[in-house]
């Protein structure tokens, strides 16, 4: 709270600026549990009973990325390194997307992979 003196020796309250306010910020619950989620499923997926295609691996890849890091911000690979490349194909695919929404397909990706790999 803050408080200004005024000439009569009283302190008045001084509302904070718009759009700012006092304290700690407010944290939504959803984005804190889809985080703890997030971050669960990216530990589950690398307990799989048998390792998911390429394909599954490349989307898993690109949403965590784009999930974590947002578009992609480096260069690509150069033309002999077919693996980086091809990471780095399907993250920029991801371009412009949604953080938050990043998460919850990983999430659910995640799921999916679990229930049809198994989990150790």
């Amino acid at each position: 709270m803050l408080l200004r003196q005024s000439e009569g020796a009283t302190a008045q309250r001084l509302r904070p600026a718009p759009g700012k306010r006092e304290g700690r910020p407010r944290v939504c619950k959803a984005a804190v549990m889809s985080q703890d989620d997030f971050e669960k499923a990216a530990k589950e997926v690398k307990h799989l009973k048998t390792k998911p295609s390429d394909e599954d691996m490349l989307l898993l890849y690109s949403l965590y990325k784009q999930a974590t890091v947002g578009d992609v911000n480096i260069d690509c690979p150069g033309m002999l390194d077919l693996k980086g490349k091809a990471k780095w194909n399907a993250w920029k695919a991801q371009k412009g997307s949604d953080k938050e929404d990043m998460m919850k397909k990983y999430i659910q990706k995640v799921q999916e992979l679990k229930e049809k790999h198994g989990i150790e």
